[in-house]
C-alpha cells in the first residue's frame, strides 16, 4: 500500500499538481528521522551556509536530523576532480552513512552544462544516473527517497537531462518535486534572480539567497511530508 501511495503521489508531481504545504499522507511525526540530502551547490548552497538552505530550513521545522552531502560542482555522472569539484555522485554516495530514513538528491545542473556543451554524453548521463538511483535504493532499501529537479534554464541540455531525470524517477517508483516550477522560481528572469539569487544574480543561474530559499521551504517540507517509508 505504501508503495502505492508514493507512485501516486510521484504522478501528482510529475503532472504538475501543486504540493499543498498542510498535506501529511504519512500522518506520522517525523521528529528525530535522519535525511541525507546529496547534489550539488543546490545542497552545498555555494557561497552562502547550507544552514540557510530551504531542505535544511525543512528538515528543522520537522525536528529531523539533517546531513547534508552537497558539493558545489558536483556531477552525476561526470568526474571533475580536476577541476576541484570532486569524483561523480556514482561514486559519493557510498561514502554517505549506510543508515538514513528519508533521502533527497538535488542535482542534474552541472550534468545538464555538460550535456549541453558535448551532446553526446547524454549516453553517458542517462547510464550514470540509472547507476546512481539503483545503487540509492539497494542502499537504502527501507528509506524514503525522492528526488528534486534542476531549475528549468533555458540553456541546451537542460531539458534533456530533467526529462531523462523524470523518466529515470518514474521507472524507480521514485517522487519528483519540480520546484522550480511549482514554487515559482523564475530562473531565466533577471529581475527575478537579481532578488532571489546569490551574488544578486549577476550570472547566477543556480544558486538561491535566502530570501530564494524561503520562497521553497513550504513546498519542500509537504514534499518530505509527503514521502512513504518502504
Amino acid at each position: 500500500m505504501q508503495k502505492i501511495i508514493a507512485v501516486v503521489a510521484m504522478m501528482m508531481v510529475l503532472c504538475g499538481f501543486s504540493v499543498n504545504a498542510d498535506s501529511n499522507t504519512q500522518g506520522n511525526s517525523l521528529e528525530g528521522k535522519r535525511i541525507a540530502v546529496i547534489g550539488d551547490s543546490y545542497v552545498e548552497n555555494h557561497s552562502r551556509p547550507w544552514s540557510e538552505s530551504w531542505h535544511a530550513r525543512a528538515a528543522k521545522r520537522l525536528g529531523m536530523y539533517y546531513l547534508n552531502f552537497g558539493r558545489n560542482g558536483s556531477c552525476i555522472a561526470f568526474d571533475r576532480t580536476k577541476e576541484g569539484f570532486g569524483e561523480a555522485m556514482t561514486k559519493r554516495y557510498l561514502k554517505m552513512p549506510s543508515e538514513a530514513d528519508y533521502v533527497l538528491v538535488i542535482a542534474g545542473h552541472n550534468d545538464a552544462f555538460t550535456v549541453g556543451k558535448d551532446p553526446s554524453q547524454m549516453d553517458v548521463f542517462k547510464a550514470s544516473l540509472e547507476k546512481f538511483l539503483t545503487g540509492l535504493l539497494q542502499r537504502y532499501p527501507d528509506a524514503a527517497i525522492g528526488y528534486v529537479l534542476p531549475w528549468h534554464l533555458k540553456r541546451a541540455g537542460f531539458e534533456e537531462v530533467i526529462s531523462e531525470i523524470r523518466s529515470a524517477c518514474l521507472r524507480h517508483s521514485i517522487p519528483v518535486f519540480d520546484a522550480g516550477a511549482d514554487c515559482g522560481i523564475e530562473v531565466n528572469d533577471d529581475e527575478f534572480r537579481a532578488k532571489y539569487f546569490q551574488n544578486k544574480g549577476v550570472g547566477d543561474t543556480a544558486h538561491l539567497n535566502a530570501a530564494g530559499h524561503a520562497l521553497v521551504v513550504d513546498k519542500g517540507v509537504a514534499f518530505i511530508k509527503l514521502l512513504s517509508r518502504k
